[in-house]
């Protein structure tokens, strides 16, 4: 169910002594396309844990406002969507749809799918996201279904959750204390 880790991690001390490209370079994954968040919190350094590098990202994004955090929502791939039958995913996107077992959908549940993901990106104007590890086909089709009865506003905070989860798991598996 877990992504595999990479092949060697760094410490935070470590990443907290780069320079400001090079850190950016090295948490270039965790937030989908939007190296912005990890250049907003360099400014932050050192972090003492990564759990602290976690909060200072998350509050990049918080601090942003809307506009940014719906260019960081938009910046997400559709689950079990076309970019991934394309193969134009990141590693880190690959690894979680691959870890709940996204790539090995039925045709019924990649019907299934692809109708939420067109019904949900038609009400919100952006993808669902949901951070998969965990999660199984089923669980992810029924939370989906689930969710498609919010509201915007509750959709974009619902989103953000997520995302911050997802950065989580992506630091959890990069840098460590």
């Amino acid at each position: 169910m877990n992504a595999p880790l990479p092949m060697t991690q760094r410490t935070v001390a470590e990443l907290s002594a780069l320079p400001r490209a090079e850190f950016i370079a090295a948490l270039d994954g965790i937030f989908e396309h939007s190296p912005w968040v990890a250049e907003a919190a360099w400014e932050d350094r050192p972090f003492a844990t990564v759990n602290a590098l976690h909060d200072a990202m998350c509050q990049a994004v918080i601090d942003a406002g809307e506009t940014p955090q719906l260019d960081l929502i938009r910046a997400h791939p559709e689950l079990a969507g076309k970019a991934a039958v394309r193969g134009e995913l990141t590693a880190e996107s690959t690894r979680e749809q691959a870890g709940a077992g996204l790539g090995q959908c039925s045709a019924e549940e990649f019907a299934r799918l692809t109708e939420l993901n067109d019904a949900y990106k038609v009400k919100f104007g952006f993808p669902y996201i949901l951070a998969v590890r965990g999660h199984t086909r089923s669980s992810i089709i029924e939370n989906f279904a689930t969710r498609l009865e919010n509201s915007r506003a509750d959709e974009i905070e619902e989103c953000l959750r997520q995302i911050f989860r997802i950065a989580g798991f992506r630091l959890q598996d990069l840098v460590r204390d």
